[in-house]
Order: C-alpha cells, then structure tokens, then sequence
C-alpha cells in the first residue's frame, strides 16, 4: 500500500501521569480509549493509552515507562488543533478545565483570534479553532 492521505496517523507522546492524561483527554476532551496498555515495570514494557475517535485518521498514542521515564517537552508551537467549525463550546472549554486542563494565552495571536488554547497536565496544548479546515 502507498502512503497517502487515507493512512491512519498516530501521535506518539511521553507522558509523566497517565491518569492525569486519560482525565484531559478522555474525560475533557470526549475521545474514546481505543486501547490501554497497562505496562508492568520490566524493562521495555510501558505503560500507554491510545486516545480517539473511532470514526477519526488519527489517535493519540500516551506513552509512560517507569523504569525510564522520558519527560514531556512541548514547546508553545506543539498544538493539536482540533477546528470545531463555530463557537467554542462554553461547556466543553468548562469540561477541559474541570479534568486538569488550563487556559493559556496562544504563543502565537492567530490561535487567540481565532481558538482557545488550552494545555493539558505535561504541557502539551490543544486548540480548539472556531474556524474549519479541509484539505481538498
């Protein structure tokens, strides 16, 4: 098979709580758990959680290793963006912020303008876009 535009894409991403995560992701955010993984501690078996939509090309992949953890390190440019086509969701943006999320101005104006930014517990930031994409 070619790689085209139908290829599924995951998002690999250390993580230092995945409780922590799982509450951001799936219970502020509203994605499913597609899978979980719950790592035992040995060398090379760590823990993960695999976070989407079931009808989406892509997913998140939320990787934790106790025996060597790697540490997060987004930078305000690493942004999910996820364009919700209209006005944030008063009680969506309510929800992310109830389960560990925190508002944060956008490093870059255009994501205030047009979104609100929102980080989650290791830092990663996920912006909802009021505006719509589509790549064709």
């Amino acid at each position: 098979m070619a790689v085209n535009g139908t290829a599924h894409v995951r998002i690999a991403r250390p993580s230092k709580d995945l409780a922590a995560a799982e509450r951001f992701w799936i219970g502020g955010l509203g994605l499913d758990v597609l899978y979980r993984h719950e790592g035992d501690g040995t060398p090379g078996d760590h823990a993960l959680l695999m976070a989407g939509w079931p009808d989406a090309a892509w997913h998140l992949e939320l990787v934790h290793d106790p025996g060597q953890p790697v540490e997060p390190r987004p930078t305000a440019e690493d942004l999910l963006v996820v364009y919700v086509d209209g006005e944030v969701p008063a009680d969506l943006l309510a929800r992310l912020l109830e389960h560990g999320g925190t508002r944060v101005p956008a490093h870059n104006p255009y994501w205030d303008q047009w979104g609100v930014t929102i980080e989650d517990a290791d830092g990663y930031r996920l912006v909802l876009s009021t505006r719509q994409w589509s790549n064709s």
